[in-house]
């Protein structure tokens, strides 16, 4: 891949959205940051030294999405990657009438929040024949977990999209690239009240990242012990994985994180 000039993320002001930013501010690339927290998004900026432009919007808005990307286009040009990592996470149960909301909320911004971050560029990307549509899902996505009905569903159907939408574009030189992270130490997992296995430090995982947008890689785990463990998970027999699966911990029902 040459020299990234601009970078568009989703979900920028915390996590891995705001390391990810550090790291392409590093290079010298413009950044447009979308995020809810526009203060957080100011207090980032503050310390990454490069050009950029900030959207302080919600991705379950198509039409804030579709206006951020026309303005940045215009302003830094069509960029060489888009990275759709805005994300929540919640303990849900079906049973819960209360719970009904959280599983909507997490659809609409997993899954089509998604859709609305790639939506503006898609077009403009494959007139130029370049570029990076990069898509956070998680292994969560890859076998039901319980107690996380709308977390593992939303992240399975991220998956399943990217997959679509990188046989949809092959030929135009845009390539996606599927991140499907295990726990990672972020504001998100920092008050998941049971071990997490292989728990790897955010910025090793931003690089571990970075390093698979940049060959890109068609569906890229991390850490790469995980990678292994998703493998087993995803070919045990249905029977094997019930009973398995039944030990996990549950995270938390309450507050979108």
């Amino acid at each position: 891949m040459k020299a990234v000039r601009s970078v568009f993320i989703t979900g920028a002001s915390s996590g891995i959205g705001a390391v990810l930013a550090r790291h392409y501010a590093a290079t010298g690339a413009t950044l447009g940051l979308a995020a809810r927290r526009g203060e957080a998004l100011q207090a980032l900026v503050a310390e990454l030294g490069a050009a950029y432009h900030l959207y302080p919007l919600d991705v379950a808005d198509a039409a804030a999405l579709q206006a951020a990307g026309a303005d940045f286009i215009g302003k830094a040009g069509v960029p060489d990657i888009v990275i759709a990592n805005a994300g929540v996470s919640v303990g849900t149960l079906t049973e819960a009438a209360e719970d009904l909301p959280a599983f909507r909320r997490v659809f609409e911004t997993n899954v089509l929040g998604m859709v609305h971050t790639f939506q503006p560029f898609l077009a403009p990307m494959v007139v130029a024949g370049r570029g990076r549509l990069v898509g956070v899902a998680s292994v969560a996505g890859i076998r039901g977990l319980p107690g996380a009905g709308a977390y593992s569903a939303s992240k399975a159907a991220a998956i399943a999209y990217l997959e679509s939408l990188r046989v949809e574009l092959r030929g135009t030189g845009v390539k996606v690239v599927t991140l499907a992270p295990g726990y990672i130490a972020t504001p998100m997992t920092e008050k998941n009240p049971y071990p997490m296995p292989f728990l790897m430090p955010v910025d090793r995982a931003a690089a571990s990242m970075a390093r698979a947008i940049e060959r890109g890689a068609r569906f890229a785990v991390m850490p790469w012990q995980m990678g292994l463990v998703a493998t087993l998970l995803k070919n045990l027999p249905r029977p094997l994985y019930d009973r398995i699966a039944g030990r996990f911990g549950r995270k938390p029902r309450g507050t979108l994180r």
